[in-house]
């Protein structure tokens, strides 16, 4: 009897503890799956984000990343099944499936990348809608290219890269009219030679401006003695880019994310659409520093760059959101 107490015992001081260290303290258990390794760029966002939730004490933090498509669905229903309060991970191509585990978890949160809009009561999604910075870019390409021929390499013509391609152009012409534009899709997420083989073809071209969507692009500016401006972390000090990116167009994750904690700590998470949270206003995307190049772009053009900045979080102006193919204009 005394053993059977003692096992007891132990049993409860085990469940005290988890809870001490979870919910009873005001954490959440957080998972993150990603079909890509947490050092490819668009991953690392989230999982920077949810990282720096879990340091400040915010949540409980597991992931699983290279998780291909086809076991995707397996990887969220244990997650689901192991008493995960939130979820956050990519749905795209697989949206479908997802919708269906998000039906049949009720108590669990998802926020899901994904091109389609939230479902249900708990399926709620986001995108990296960081066109704002993207057109702001645009505006100091638009008056740094000499030969008025802009390259710009991407992954795949779809609305996550279209719409930053387009923001792009968009503010390029906004402050050069002749300016005109070298549109090329590589067809993978992270292929940095083939990027740069395509990069190198743009160049021959005439382009003396690139736009980084994809690694690789940079290291062909350097080569070919050209500038670049680069897309989602910051390409300048991440990605070799010192004297030769401009300026990057940056994605947080953190506003969104810590928008969704605490709506699930509230108990209040519903779903929803967190475009608003990937953008300027809301602090998910922003223009980075110039680093070498702010006394190299005339004063006038970073005026006009700030002010626009200051209009668009301010909502008296719109950056459009195309996520229609960008074509070549040459």
């Amino acid at each position: 009897m005394k053993r059977i107490l003692t096992i007891a015992a132990a049993l409860c001081l085990a469940v005290a503890l988890f809870a001490g260290t979870a919910m009873a303290a005001g954490k959440l258990k957080v998972a993150g799956i990603y079909t890509q390794p947490i050092q490819q760029k668009w991953d690392a966002c989230l999982h920077k984000a949810l990282q720096k939730a879990a340091d400040a004490g915010e949540i409980e933090y597991v992931y699983s990343e290279k998780v291909s498509n086809t076991d995707y669905i397996r990887v969220l229903r244990e997650y689901s099944e192991k008493g995960v309060n939130l979820i956050v991970g990519e749905a795209f191509g697989i949206s479908r499936d997802v919708t269906k585990v998000a039906k049949d978890y009720p108590d669990v949160a998802y926020l899901m990348g994904d091109s389609f809009g939230p479902r249900g009561d708990n399926l709620s999604v986001f995108d990296n809608y960081i066109h704002e910075p993207c057109y702001l870019m645009g505006m100091v390409a638009g008056k740094m290219t000499k030969t008025n021929k802009i390259g710009m390499v991407g992954g795949y013509p779809i609305g996550e890269c279209n719409r930053l391609f387009n923001a792009f152009m968009a503010g390029a012409k906004s402050v050069n009219p002749d300016v005109q534009f070298k549109v090329s899709f590589i067809g993978s997420w992270y292929d940095p030679p083939k990027a740069k083989e395509f990069a190198f073809a743009q160049v021959e071209s005439g382009v003396d401006v690139l736009y980084a969507e994809r690694a690789g692009v940079v290291d062909a500016a350097r080569e070919k003695g050209i500038i670049a401006f680069g897309n989602v972390n910051d390409m300048n000090k991440e990605e070799n880019g010192k004297d030769v990116v401009v300026a990057s167009a940056l994605w947080s994750m953190d506003a969104a994310i810590g928008h969704a904690v605490q709506l699930v700590k509230a108990g209040q998470f519903k779903a929803e659409d967190y475009r608003e949270w990937t953008m300027m206003a809301k602090g998910g995307a922003s223009l980075s520093p110039f680093y070498e190049f702010e006394d190299k772009i005339p004063a006038d053009v970073k005026t006009a760059v700030a002010r626009k900045a200051d209009e668009i979080k301010a909502g008296t102006f719109t950056v459009a959101i195309d996520d229609a193919e960008p074509k070549s204009t040459f």
